[in-house]
Protein backbone atom coordinates (compact mmCIF):
# COMPACT_ATOMS: atom_id res chain seq x y z
CA UNK A 1 0.00 0.00 0.00
CA UNK A 2 0.86 3.51 -0.58
CA UNK A 3 0.19 6.06 1.63
CA UNK A 4 -2.96 8.65 0.15
CA UNK A 5 -2.23 12.25 -0.83
CA UNK A 6 -4.23 13.55 2.57
CA UNK A 7 -2.27 11.65 4.85
CA UNK A 8 1.26 12.23 3.39
CA UNK A 9 0.06 15.96 3.48
CA UNK A 10 -1.05 15.82 7.27
CA UNK A 11 2.72 14.79 7.80
CA UNK A 12 3.56 18.13 7.32
CA UNK A 13 6.94 15.93 5.53
CA UNK A 14 9.95 18.11 4.66
CA UNK A 15 9.12 18.30 1.14
CA UNK A 16 6.67 20.71 1.38
CA UNK A 17 9.25 23.40 3.22
CA UNK A 18 11.38 23.65 0.29
CA UNK A 19 10.41 24.02 -3.54
CA UNK A 20 10.01 23.62 -6.40
CA UNK A 21 7.30 21.07 -6.37
CA UNK A 22 6.07 18.97 -9.21
CA UNK A 23 2.50 17.39 -8.92
CA UNK A 24 2.25 14.98 -11.51
CA UNK A 25 -1.73 13.56 -11.99
CA UNK A 26 -1.32 9.86 -13.35
CA UNK A 27 -5.11 9.29 -14.94
CA UNK A 28 -3.13 6.35 -16.81
CA UNK A 29 -0.32 4.17 -17.83
CA UNK A 30 0.46 6.38 -21.07
CA UNK A 31 4.28 7.66 -20.81
CA UNK A 32 4.19 7.45 -16.93
CA UNK A 33 8.10 7.08 -16.90
CA UNK A 34 8.84 9.70 -19.42
CA UNK A 35 6.63 11.97 -17.83
CA UNK A 36 7.93 11.28 -14.29
CA UNK A 37 11.96 11.42 -16.03
CA UNK A 38 11.06 14.13 -17.32
CA UNK A 39 10.12 16.61 -14.24
CA UNK A 40 13.29 15.01 -12.74
CA UNK A 41 15.47 16.49 -15.46
CA UNK A 42 13.85 19.57 -15.36
CA UNK A 43 15.25 20.19 -11.53
CA UNK A 44 12.24 19.97 -9.26
CA UNK A 45 13.27 19.12 -5.46
CA UNK A 46 10.50 16.56 -5.17
CA UNK A 47 7.52 15.13 -7.29
CA UNK A 48 4.33 14.09 -5.68
CA UNK A 49 2.89 11.18 -7.99
CA UNK A 50 -0.71 10.88 -7.36
CA UNK A 51 -2.21 7.44 -8.78
CA UNK A 52 -5.31 5.61 -7.90
CA UNK A 53 -3.51 2.70 -7.77
CA UNK A 54 0.53 2.10 -7.12
CA UNK A 55 2.89 2.65 -9.70
CA UNK A 56 5.58 0.49 -10.38
CA UNK A 57 8.64 1.18 -8.30
CA UNK A 58 11.09 0.97 -10.83
CA UNK A 59 9.75 4.10 -12.44
CA UNK A 60 10.10 6.59 -9.60
CA UNK A 61 12.39 8.65 -10.06
CA UNK A 62 14.47 9.14 -6.23
CA UNK A 63 12.90 12.46 -5.33
CA UNK A 64 9.09 11.12 -6.11
CA UNK A 65 6.77 9.63 -3.81
CA UNK A 66 4.05 7.94 -5.17
CA UNK A 67 0.45 8.64 -3.38
CA UNK A 68 -2.66 7.24 -3.35
CA UNK A 69 -5.18 9.74 -5.06
CA UNK A 70 -8.31 9.14 -7.16
CA UNK A 71 -6.67 11.33 -10.32
CA UNK A 72 -9.66 9.98 -12.82
CA UNK A 73 -12.61 11.87 -11.70
CA UNK A 74 -13.57 15.12 -12.72
CA UNK A 75 -11.82 18.50 -11.47
CA UNK A 76 -8.99 16.15 -9.86
CA UNK A 77 -6.64 18.69 -10.14
CA UNK A 78 -8.43 21.06 -8.79
CA UNK A 79 -8.72 19.64 -5.25
CA UNK A 80 -5.00 17.92 -5.24
CA UNK A 81 -3.63 21.08 -6.12
CA UNK A 82 -5.06 23.08 -3.76
CA UNK A 83 -4.76 20.43 -0.87
CA UNK A 84 -0.81 21.00 -1.61
CA UNK A 85 -1.10 24.43 -1.78
CA UNK A 86 -2.62 24.76 1.60
CA UNK A 87 -0.05 22.35 3.62
CA UNK A 88 2.88 23.48 1.63
CA UNK A 89 5.17 26.35 3.36
CA UNK A 90 4.69 30.06 1.46
CA UNK A 91 6.41 31.02 -1.29
CA UNK A 92 7.36 27.55 -2.37
CA UNK A 93 6.46 27.46 -6.26
CA UNK A 94 4.53 24.63 -7.63
CA UNK A 95 4.03 23.20 -10.74
CA UNK A 96 1.06 20.67 -11.69
CA UNK A 97 0.39 18.80 -14.92
CA UNK A 98 -0.69 15.10 -15.84
CA UNK A 99 0.69 12.10 -17.56
CA UNK A 100 2.05 12.23 -20.87
CA UNK A 101 2.72 15.80 -20.39
CA UNK A 102 6.04 17.47 -20.42
CA UNK A 103 6.80 21.15 -19.15
CA UNK A 104 9.48 23.31 -21.36
CA UNK A 105 10.56 26.44 -20.21
CA UNK A 106 12.94 29.46 -22.04
CA UNK A 107 16.72 27.41 -22.52
CA UNK A 108 15.46 24.69 -20.21
CA UNK A 109 17.94 22.24 -22.28
CA UNK A 110 20.80 24.25 -20.31
CA UNK A 111 18.95 25.99 -16.94
CA UNK A 112 17.27 24.31 -14.32
CA UNK A 113 13.63 25.20 -13.35
CA UNK A 114 15.21 26.55 -10.06
CA UNK A 115 17.18 28.91 -11.61
CA UNK A 116 14.18 30.55 -13.76
CA UNK A 117 12.31 30.92 -11.44
CA UNK A 118 14.69 32.97 -8.81
CA UNK A 119 14.78 35.19 -11.37
CA UNK A 120 10.64 35.29 -12.27
CA UNK A 121 10.69 36.17 -8.37
CA UNK A 122 12.74 38.71 -8.47
CA UNK A 123 10.78 40.50 -10.96
CA UNK A 124 7.96 40.36 -8.10
CA UNK A 125 5.67 37.65 -10.38
CA UNK A 126 3.91 34.61 -8.27
CA UNK A 127 2.64 32.62 -11.58
CA UNK A 128 3.67 31.68 -14.36
CA UNK A 129 1.38 31.57 -17.59
CA UNK A 130 2.21 28.10 -19.75
CA UNK A 131 0.89 27.42 -23.39
CA UNK A 132 -0.43 23.87 -23.65
CA UNK A 133 1.02 22.92 -27.31
CA UNK A 134 -0.86 19.50 -28.03
CA UNK A 135 1.36 16.60 -29.25
CA UNK A 136 0.05 14.08 -31.42
CA UNK A 137 0.85 10.98 -33.00
CA UNK A 138 1.31 11.48 -37.39
CA UNK A 139 -0.85 8.07 -38.14
CA UNK A 140 -3.11 6.71 -35.94
CA UNK A 141 -3.07 3.22 -37.91
CA UNK A 142 -0.18 2.85 -36.48
CA UNK A 143 -0.52 4.33 -33.03
CA UNK A 144 -4.04 3.97 -32.51
CA UNK A 145 -3.31 5.67 -28.94
CA UNK A 146 -2.47 9.00 -30.38
CA UNK A 147 0.75 8.85 -28.43
CA UNK A 148 4.34 8.72 -30.14
CA UNK A 149 7.46 10.13 -27.87
CA UNK A 150 9.12 9.09 -31.43
CA UNK A 151 7.12 10.54 -34.25
CA UNK A 152 5.37 13.55 -32.02
CA UNK A 153 4.05 16.01 -34.05
CA UNK A 154 2.50 19.31 -33.18
CA UNK A 155 0.77 22.43 -34.72
CA UNK A 156 3.38 25.37 -36.17
CA UNK A 157 0.40 27.66 -36.52
CA UNK A 158 -3.23 28.23 -36.07
CA UNK A 159 -2.66 30.09 -32.59
CA UNK A 160 -4.78 33.28 -31.42
CA UNK A 161 -5.81 34.76 -28.67
CA UNK A 162 -9.31 36.57 -27.47
CA UNK A 163 -9.77 39.42 -24.92
CA UNK A 164 -10.64 37.54 -21.78
CA UNK A 165 -14.35 39.68 -20.10
CA UNK A 166 -15.30 39.20 -16.17
CA UNK A 167 -18.57 38.78 -15.27
CA UNK A 168 -19.59 41.91 -15.93
CA UNK A 169 -18.45 41.91 -19.14
CA UNK A 170 -15.33 44.06 -18.75
CA UNK A 171 -11.88 43.02 -20.81
CA UNK A 172 -9.59 41.98 -17.60
CA UNK A 173 -6.16 43.41 -17.47
CA UNK A 174 -3.36 41.30 -18.83
CA UNK A 175 -4.90 38.39 -19.14
CA UNK A 176 -6.14 36.58 -22.84
CA UNK A 177 -7.74 33.35 -23.61
CA UNK A 178 -5.48 31.16 -25.78
CA UNK A 179 -6.49 28.83 -28.29
CA UNK A 180 -5.21 26.34 -31.17
CA UNK A 181 -3.83 22.90 -31.47
CA UNK A 182 -5.93 19.99 -31.45
CA UNK A 183 -8.31 21.79 -29.32
CA UNK A 184 -9.34 24.22 -32.19
CA UNK A 185 -9.21 21.87 -35.35
CA UNK A 186 -11.46 19.33 -33.35
CA UNK A 187 -13.59 21.80 -31.28
CA UNK A 188 -16.64 20.01 -32.15
CA UNK A 189 -15.82 17.17 -30.02
CA UNK A 190 -14.66 19.51 -27.28
CA UNK A 191 -16.54 21.09 -24.14
CA UNK A 192 -16.34 24.96 -24.53
CA UNK A 193 -14.98 25.11 -21.22
CA UNK A 194 -12.24 22.91 -22.15
CA UNK A 195 -10.76 24.30 -25.51
CA UNK A 196 -8.50 26.83 -24.05
CA UNK A 197 -5.06 26.45 -23.83
CA UNK A 198 -3.50 28.23 -21.52
CA UNK A 199 -2.86 27.35 -17.93
CA UNK A 200 -1.01 28.92 -15.01
CA UNK A 201 1.16 25.32 -14.41
CA UNK A 202 3.70 27.71 -12.28
CA UNK A 203 2.61 29.15 -8.99
CA UNK A 204 3.91 30.36 -5.67
CA UNK A 205 2.00 28.63 -2.74
CA UNK A 206 0.00 31.00 -0.49
CA UNK A 207 -2.61 30.84 2.43
CA UNK A 208 -6.42 30.48 0.80
CA UNK A 209 -5.42 30.37 -2.67
CA UNK A 210 -7.76 28.64 -4.89
CA UNK A 211 -7.07 26.94 -8.04
CA UNK A 212 -10.06 26.50 -9.96
CA UNK A 213 -11.67 24.25 -12.61
CA UNK A 214 -10.61 25.74 -15.28
CA UNK A 215 -7.01 26.23 -14.94
CA UNK A 216 -7.01 30.17 -13.63
CA UNK A 217 -6.83 30.54 -9.62
CA UNK A 218 -9.25 33.10 -7.75
CA UNK A 219 -6.31 35.97 -7.49
CA UNK A 220 -6.92 37.71 -10.96
CA UNK A 221 -3.00 38.84 -10.98
CA UNK A 222 -1.64 34.96 -11.12
CA UNK A 223 -3.86 34.78 -14.12
CA UNK A 224 -1.85 37.41 -15.75
CA UNK A 225 0.68 36.78 -18.41
CA UNK A 226 2.94 39.81 -17.69
CA UNK A 227 3.77 42.24 -15.16
CA UNK A 228 2.32 46.20 -15.95
CA UNK A 229 5.81 47.24 -17.18
CA UNK A 230 7.34 44.92 -19.35
CA UNK A 231 6.40 41.62 -20.86
CA UNK A 232 8.05 38.53 -18.29
CA UNK A 233 8.69 34.77 -18.82
CA UNK A 234 5.94 32.56 -19.94
CA UNK A 235 6.73 28.65 -19.80
CA UNK A 236 4.67 26.04 -22.07
CA UNK A 237 3.36 22.09 -21.79
CA UNK A 238 4.17 19.28 -24.98
CA UNK A 239 0.88 17.49 -24.01
CA UNK A 240 -0.36 14.46 -25.77
CA UNK A 241 -3.60 14.42 -23.44
CA UNK A 242 -6.10 16.32 -25.94
CA UNK A 243 -4.66 13.58 -28.66
CA UNK A 244 -5.50 11.08 -25.91
CA UNK A 245 -8.49 11.61 -25.49
CA UNK A 246 -9.76 12.72 -29.07
CA UNK A 247 -8.00 9.07 -29.71
CA UNK A 248 -10.25 7.18 -27.19
CA UNK A 249 -13.70 8.79 -26.38
CA UNK A 250 -16.41 6.90 -28.48
CA UNK A 251 -18.03 10.64 -29.58
CA UNK A 252 -14.54 11.23 -31.53
CA UNK A 253 -12.43 8.28 -32.35
CA UNK A 254 -15.03 6.78 -34.97
CA UNK A 255 -15.27 10.29 -36.62
CA UNK A 256 -11.42 11.14 -36.64
CA UNK A 257 -9.10 9.56 -39.16
CA UNK A 258 -5.69 11.74 -37.91
CA UNK A 259 -4.44 14.76 -36.31
CA UNK A 260 -1.61 15.50 -39.29
CA UNK A 261 -2.46 18.78 -41.52
CA UNK A 262 -0.52 21.17 -43.73
CA UNK A 263 0.78 22.67 -40.31
CA UNK A 264 2.18 19.69 -38.45
CA UNK A 265 5.47 20.06 -37.44
CA UNK A 266 7.54 17.07 -35.87
CA UNK A 267 8.45 17.85 -32.83
CA UNK A 268 11.89 18.19 -31.41
CA UNK A 269 11.61 18.09 -27.87
CA UNK A 270 13.59 21.88 -27.61
CA UNK A 271 12.60 24.94 -25.74
CA UNK A 272 14.32 26.40 -28.43
CA UNK A 273 11.36 25.18 -31.35
CA UNK A 274 8.70 26.63 -29.29
CA UNK A 275 10.91 30.01 -28.95
CA UNK A 276 11.53 30.23 -32.46
CA UNK A 277 7.50 29.60 -33.28
CA UNK A 278 6.38 32.18 -30.00
CA UNK A 279 5.08 29.33 -28.15
CA UNK A 280 7.71 30.73 -25.21
CA UNK A 281 8.26 34.26 -24.02
CA UNK A 282 11.82 34.50 -22.31
CA UNK A 283 11.18 37.77 -21.07
CA UNK A 284 13.98 39.78 -20.18
CA UNK A 285 15.50 36.28 -18.97
CA UNK A 286 18.90 35.59 -21.35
Amino acid sequence: MIPTLQDFLRGKPAELSRGPIAIILCEDDVELDSTLDHAMHRGFDSILALSPEPLDPEILPDNARNLCFETRRRDAHVEAVNAVNDAARPGIWIHYGFNAEYLFFPFSESRRIGEMLRFHSEERRSAMLSYTVDLYAPDLERFPSGVSMDHAMFDATGYFALGRKNADGQIQERQLDFHGGLRWRFEEFIPEARRRIDRIALFRSRPGLRLLPDFRFDDEEYNTYACPWHNNLTAAIASFRAAKALARNPGSRDEINGFTWRNSREFDWTAQQLMDLGLMEPGQWF
